[in-house]
């Protein structure tokens, strides 16, 4: 067991790292789109904006935070699911589904202050290439400054509303790539290292990242106002996730629920598909040598 959880682990991590190098800069774009309503006409308008404006490593802001957290997140997420599999005895849509959605829950505690952090840097100075004196350095310095405000309580904003994300969206995520690779991308031990096999696995992920975007996007527009709020020193506008939720509503309609969403899926999509194909090689190339 020992040994499965640590093949695991390093697999989740690979996959992570490659999801972030894949996906941060469409990220970023989704957070401003989010975030700063009447700003930006569209994807590329925002990608224009940030490229001339704030020089391309503006696409790359807050990247730290997720590159540090993700590889342990994706460790829990992906140890976590195939655990709860094995306890459960048999692997189906609706195993993957509980297992992914039990994964999702518990890795809320390391995800939350970790977006919390990229949110904050992600919305930090924009539209300018240098920021002069900016509120913080970097992601980490988000977390202490927020911790020496505020305690623990200020790096957890928007705890429940990220667990009302990621519970549904991994379960979603999970059983569909199950779906797939058991389906119309099946996926055989002998091709895993093949052209043919990589590609079947990249499809497979990419469809399941879109899928679990999706139906949890509108949540995730409230999160990242939620946790974008005070950006810059400041005053909080809102209590909550529910007052969060009430106050965009009545003042920009429900089509704020879905901007970005262009962004999310463009994103979702290589994103997922790195990280899913990374970590079922990387897998299978650990338990093939055996590796302590």
């Amino acid at each position: 067991m020992v040994q499965f959880v640590f093949y695991e682990y390093l697999s989740g991590c690979a996959g992570g790292i490659a999801g972030v190098l894949v996906g941060q800069p469409l990220d970023t774009i989704k957070v401003r789109l989010q975030t700063q309503p009447g700003k930006y006409r569209g994807v590329w308008h925002c990608f224009l904006n940030i490229w001339k404006k704030e020089t391309p490593s503006g696409l790359f802001k807050g990247m730290s935070s997720p590159l540090i957290g993700l590889s342990v997140i994706n460790a829990i997420v992906f140890g976590v699911e195939a655990q709860t599999i094995s306890l459960l005895g048999k692997e189906t849509a609706v195993t993957h589904f509980i297992s992914g959605a039990i994964a999702g829950a518990v890795q809320c505690v390391i995800c939350t202050p970790m977006e919390l952090a990229k949110t904050q840097m992600q919305v930090q100075g924009i539209g300018t290439r240098k920021t002069g004196k900016v509120q913080y350095k970097h992601s980490p310095d988000v977390l202490v400054k927020m911790f020496k405000k505020d305690g623990i309580r200020g790096c957890y904003r928007g705890m429940m509303i990220t667990l009302l994300r990621e519970t549904p969206a991994f379960g979603c995520y999970f059983a569909t790539y199950d779906i797939l690779t058991s389906t119309v991308c099946k996926v055989e031990k002998t091709e895993i290292y093949t052209w043919q096999g990589i590609s079947k696995m990249l499809m497979a992920g990419g469809i399941s990242g879109m899928a679990s975007w999706t139906i949890t996007y509108p949540v995730d527009v409230v999160k990242s106002r939620l946790q974008a709020d005070g950006a810059g020193g400041r005053p909080l506008k809102y209590t909550g996730g529910w007052h969060c939720y009430e106050t965009i509503l009545k003042s920009e309609g429900k089509k704020v629920l879905f901007r970005g969403l262009n962004s999310c899926l463009l994103r979702a999509f290589p994103v997922n598909a790195a990280t899913f194909a990374v970590v079922d090689i990387t897998s299978q190339f650990l338990y093939s040598r055996k590796m302590p």
